[in-house]
C-alpha cells in the first residue's frame, strides 16, 4: 500500500517538475521497505489550458527502520557539464539518531543520479540552500557549513552568523553568501567611520563570504549595517564591476513589513507591504519589460510590487506556491500561482498564469473560503489604477519642474542679453537679485549699477580710433556685416570676431543673432586677396583660445598673428541668415567687435586682454531690401567688373573656397584662361585683376575664380562658389575643355606624409603629458614637456609610423593609448595640489585638442 507524501513543485525550462515520495506500508517481520522518489514532468497546454504530464521517472532506495523526506529542491549548475539541472536534497533519519543526506540530480531523460551523500549527527533545519556544483549550504549553531559534490566533504566557513539572507553568484567572486552576524568592531579606528558607528549602534552587521575564494566581502556594498536587525530576505537583481568597484542593486524585505530598494548600498525607495511576516522574495521580468518583486508571506499570502514606482499592484491569499518561468513559451517570464485546495490532493488543480499584460490563464478556482472572485479582481484593478495614477502624477511633476527650469534659464539668458545691450550702449544696468529667482549667487549679491565709464575701451566715442568703415550687404539669403579696421589697430590685436545684437526688448527670444565670422586679408595695393577663417580647427571642435598654455602654443599663435599682421588684416565680416530677421520688418542691430589686445608681440598669449568694442549700429528693413539698397552690384565696364571692395568682400564671405591643382604632361594650360573668359563669361575685378567674376546666366553667376600658373604645365585654380552644386557644374564644364591627360587634384591642408609625422608627434606628446599628469611633480612635468617640443624631432619607432598610415591604424593607436591611460589612472593613489592639477589638466586638454585637429586634417587629405 502506498502512502502519499507532500508534493514539491519546481519550475525548469518552462516545465513543472512535481516531486513526491511514495512509501510502501511497513509489514511486520519484513527487514526493510522500499521508498520511491517519483517525478512528473508537466507542461502547459494552451489549447486545454491545463498542465499535461509529458513524462515521469522514479528513484528507489531501501529504508530500513528509517524515516525519509524531501528537504528542498532547486536548480543548480552541474560543474562537470556546465548545464543547469534540477536537484533534490533528501534526508534519511536512522534509528541511532544519525541523519543521512542524499543529493540527487535529475537529467533530461528523467533519470536520477546520486552525486553526493553525507551524514550528520543533527538535523538540517536552518537556512538550507542549494547552489552550483551542485553543493549544499546550511547553518547550524551559528556556524556556516557547506559540501560540494566534487569533494563530498563537509567544510566549515570561518564565520559566526545568525542568519543567511541571500546566496548567489557575484561577478568575479563566484558563489557568495550574504549573512548577518554580531558586530565585530575593529581594535583600531582605521576603518570606515560610518560603518563602524553603524555596527556599534545596532550591534549587528552584514557580511559577505565568497565560498570558492574563501574570503570576506564588505556587507555595506549590499546595504547599510543599520538594516541588519530588520532584514529577513534579500534578492540581488544586478551586480557588476566598474573600475574594480562592485556595484550592486538589491531588494530586501524586513520584519517591519516593508520592501526596500537599494542601489550601491544606498536605500532608494520603500514600499509598505499589505501583509505581515514576509519570508521570501523573487523577481520577474514580464513582456512589458517591467521588473516585478514577488513577496511571499508566512500566512500563504502573495503580493506583487512594481520596481518602477514601488507600489503594490496585486495580492492574493491562500497561495501554496508561486513560481516564475516561461510556462507558455512566449519568450518572457510569467507568474504561476498554485492555490491551496483541500478538496483535491493534486497541487496543480488550482492555478493562475499571468504577466500583468495580455497573458492570463486561470483554472477553475473555488473561492468559497476566500474573497469572492469578482471582489478580488476588483481590488487588484483598483490597486493597478492607483499605481498608474501615481506614475502619471510623478510624470506630470517632472514635466512641471522641467518647464520651470527652462523658464528660469530663458529669463537668465534674456536678462544677460539686456545687460549686454546696456553695456555696449553706455547705459547703467542693475541685475536682479539671485534670491528672487531661487538661485545662489556665486558673487557678492549687491545691487550696484555697472558704470560704463570704468571701461573706456567700450565707449562708442573711441570708434574713430579703430574703425574706418561699417557696412552691410545682402547676398542671396544672407546678410553680411563688415567692419573695416584701421591698420594701427590691426597691429595691436588678434583673434578678432563680430557679434550682432538686436536692439529690441524681446521677451520670448534671445537678441543675440547667430552668425559666422570670416577675416578678409587685403594688402595695401589690393593686388592679391585671400580669405581665412578665424579658426583652423574642425567646426565641431571649437577651441577656447584664451586657455592656451604659455609654453608650447604661444609660438604657433604668434606665427599666426605675425602672418595676419603682415597681410594687414583690416576687414572682418559676420554672416547670418536674413530670413528670420525679415519677420520683424524693421531691425536695428548693434555690432560688437571682440579681440585680444597685446602690448608687445612677444607677450604671453594667456596674459593678453580680452576686449569688446562697440562698432556702431546697422538698420535693416523690408523696404530697403525690396529696393535693393544693400544688394551687390557687379556690372561690366570696359572689360572690368565695377563692384566695390565691400561687394567683393561680401561675395567672398558667403562663398565656399576650393582650390584645385591642374597638371598637364603633354600640353600647356592656356585653355583654362580661355575657358574662364569665354564659356564662364568672367570679367576681372577692377581693384583685383588676379580674381575674375562670372557673369554667366544661371547658378554659376556670381562665382569668383582665381587662376595662377606655376609654369606652363601646372597651375592652381581657386573657386569661390555658393554651393557644392555650383562647384560640380564648374568642374563638369572644365573637364570638357581640358585634355584627357590632365590631372585635376583637390588641394587640402598639408601633405599626408607631413600630417602623419605631425600626428605621431602629437600622440606621443599626448601620451607623455598624461603620464606626467599622473606620476610627475610640477617641476619634473615642466622639464619633460619641453623635451617633446624639440624642433625637428622624428618618429623613432617604425611600427608606430606605419600604423599611422591609415585611419584604422590611427584609431587602433588611440585605443591602445586610452587603455594605457586607464591603467595609469587605476594605479594612481597620490594626492595632488589644486594648482598643479589645474595646470596639468590644461596641458592634457591642449595636447588632445592638437592631435584631434591633426586627425581631422589628415582625414581631409
Amino acid at each position: 500500500m502506498l502512502l502519499s507524501e507532500p508534493q514539491h513543485v519546481l519550475s525548469y525550462n518552462g516545465e513543472l517538475l512535481v516531486f513526491q515520495l511514495s512509501k510502501t506500508k511497513h509489514v511486520e517481520g519484513a527487514a526493510d521497505r522500499t521508498v520511491k522518489l517519483c517525478v512528473r514532468r508537466m507542461a502547459f497546454d494552451r489549447d486545454t489550458q491545463l498542465f499535461v504530464q509529458m513524462s515521469s521517472g522514479a528513484f528507489s532506495m531501501r529504508a530500513k527502520h528509517s524515516e525519509t523526506e524531501i528537504v528542498c529542491c532547486d536548480c543548480a549548475t552541474h560543474s562537470e557539464t556546465g548545464i543547469v539541472l534540477p536537484c533534490v536534497l533528501m534526508k534519511v533519519k536512522k534509528q541511532n539518531g544519525v541523519f543521512e543526506q542524499l543529493l540527487l540530480l535529475l537529467h533530461s531523460s528523467d533519470r536520477f543520479e546520486q552525486c553526493c551523500h553525507f551524514k550528520l549527527d543533527y538535523e538540517l533545519k536552518e537556512d538550507v540552500r542549494l547552489f552550483a556544483g551542485p553543493s549544499v549550504l546550511w547553518r547550524h549553531a551559528d556556524k556556516l557549513f557547506y559540501i560540494s559534490s566534487g569533494t563530498c566533504k563537509v567544510l566549515s566557513a570561518p564565520v559566526q552568523l545568525s542568519s543567511v539572507v541571500w546566496t548567489g553568484e557575484i561577478e568575479g567572486e563566484g558563489t557568495v553568501v550574504l549573512g548577518i552576524r554580531a558586530a565585530c568592531l575593529p581594535e583600531s579606528e582605521d576603518g570606515d567611520e560610518f560603518s563602524t558607528s553603524d555596527r556599534a549602534i545596532w550591534g549587528s552587521e552584514f557580511f559577505g563570504y565568497a565560498i570558492e575564494m574563501q574570503k570576506m566581502l564588505t556587507g555595506t556594498c549590499f546595504m547599510p549595517h543599520a538594516y541588519s536587525r530588520v532584514v529577513s530576505s534579500v534578492c540581488v537583481c544586478k551586480n557588476e564591476r566598474l573600475k574594480k568597484q562592485l556595484r550592486i542593486s538589491a531588494v530586501a524585505i524586513t520584519h517591519k513589513n516593508q520592501l526596500i530598494w537599494f542601489q550601491d548600498g544606498v536605500p532608494k525607495g520603500v514600499c509598505e507591504l499589505p501583509y505581515e511576516k514576509p519570508c521570501l522574495i523573487k523577481t520577474a521580468v514580464t513582456s512589458s519589460n517591467d521588473l516585478l518583486f514577488i513577496v511571499s508571506f508566512s500566512s500563504g499570502n502573495i503580493c506583487v510590487v512594481r520596481r518602477e514606482n514601488l507600489q503594490v499592484t496585486s495580492k492574493w491569499q491562500k497561495v501554496k506556491s508561486v513560481l516564475v518561468d516561461d510556462f507558455i513559451g512566449s519568450g518572457t517570464e510569467q507568474l504561476l500561482l498554485l492555490f491551496n485546495d483541500d478538496s483535491n490532493t493534486d497541487v496543480l488543480n488550482m492555478f493562475k498564469i499571468m504577466d500583468f499584460g495580455k497573458i492570463n490563464y486561470e483554472s477553475g478556482i473555488n473561492y468559497k473560503d476566500d474573497v469572492p472572485a469578482a471582489e478580488g479582481l476588483k481590488e487588484n484593478g483598483l490597486l493597478t489604477i492607483q499605481a498608474l495614477e501615481t506614475r502619471l502624477q510623478a510624470g506630470l511633476t517632472s514635466v512641471r519642474e522641467l518647464q520651470q527650469h527652462l523658464g528660469l534659464k530663458k529669463r537668465v539668458i534674456l536678462e544677460s542679453c539686456r545687460a549686454l545691450i546696456d553695456l555696449v550702449e553706455g547705459r547703467s544696468h542693475i541685475l536682479p537679485s539671485a534670491k528672487k529667482e531661487g538661485l545662489v549667487s556665486l558673487w557678492d549679491d549687491v545691487e550696484k549699477p555697472y558704470s560704463v565709464s570704468k571701461e573706456p575701451s567700450l565707449t562708442p566715442k573711441l570708434q574713430d580710433h579703430f574703425i574706418e568703415k561699417l557696412w552691410q550687404r545682402v547676398v542671396g539669403d544672407n546678410l553680411v556685416v563688415g567692419v573695416k579696421l584701421t591698420e594701427s589697430f590691426c597691429l595691436s590685436v588678434c583673434d578678432i570676431s563680430l557679434s550682432l545684437v538686436m536692439d529690441h526688448d524681446f521677451s520670448l527670444m534671445s537678441p543675440i543673432i547667430e552668425c559666422r565670422n570670416k577675416i578678409i586679408k587685403v594688402n595695401e595695393i589690393f593686388s592679391a586677396l585671400s580669405v581665412s577663417s578665424c579658426q583652423i580647427e574642425p567646426p565641431q571642435k571649437k577651441m577656447k583660445l584664451d586657455l592656451r598654455s604659455k609654453n608650447d602654443l604661444k609660438k604657433e599663435f604668434h606665427k599666426r598673428c605675425s602672418k595676419t599682421q603682415l597681410d594687414k588684416t583690416n576687414t572682418v565680416t559676420a554672416v547670418t541668415n536674413l530670413s528670420p530677421l525679415l519677420a520683424f520688418h524693421r531691425v536695428c542691430c548693434a555690432v560688437l567687435l571682440h579681440a585680444k589686445k597685446q602690448k608687445h608681440r612677444n607677450d604671453d598669449f594667456r596674459k593678453s586682454k580680452r576686449i569688446t568694442l562697440f562698432c556702431g549700429k546697422i538698420l535693416l528693413n523690408l523696404e530697403d531690401i525690396s529696393n535693393e539698397k544693400y544688394s551687390v552690384n557687379m556690372l561690366k565696364d570696359n572689360s572690368y567688373c565695377t563692384g566695390s571692395v565691400e561687394d567683393i568682400v561680401a561675395i567672398l564671405a558667403v562663398s565656399i573656397r576650393f582650390s584645385f591643382q591642374i597638371v598637364s604632361s603633354d600640353c600647356t594650360l592656356t585653355r583654362v584662361n580661355s575657358w574662364l573668359l569665354g564659356e564662364m563669361d568672367c570679367v576681372p575685378f577692377k581693384e583685383c585683376h588676379d580674381m575674375v567674376f562670372s557673369h554667366k546666366a544661371g547658378n554659376i553667376y556670381g562665382t569668383v575664380f582665381s587662376w595662377t600658373l606655376k609654369n606652363p604645365f601646372e597651375g592652381v585654380l581657386t573657386l569661390f562658389c555658393r554651393s557644392l552644386t555650383v562647384l560640380f557644374q564648374c568642374l563638369h564644364s572644365l573637364t570638357r575643355v581640358l585634355p584627357p591627360s590632365c590631372d585635376v587634384k583637390l588641394l587640402k591642408s598639408g601633405s599626408k606624409g607631413l600630417l602623419t609625422e605631425q600626428l605621431a608627434l602629437a600622440l606621443e606628446k599626448e601620451m607623455f603629458t598624461s603620464r606626467s599628469f599622473l606620476f610627475s611633480k610640477e617641476n619634473k612635468a615642466e622639464n619633460n614637456l619641453t623635451r617633446w617640443n624639440e624642433p625637428g624631432r622624428k618618429i623613432s619607432d617604425p611600427p608606430v609610423a606605419s600604423l599611422l598610415d591609415s585611419e584604422d591604424g590611427v584609431q587602433h593607436f588611440r585605443e591602445k593609448l586610452q587603455n594605457e591611460r586607464e591603467q595609469c589612472v587605476l594605479s594612481m593613489n597620490e594626492m595632488m595640489d589644486g594648482t598643479l592639477y589645474q595646470k596639468m589638466a590644461l596641458k592634457v586638454a591642449e595636447a588632445q585638442l592638437r592631435s584631434d585637429m591633426i586627425v581631422w586634417r589628415l582625414s581631409k587629405s
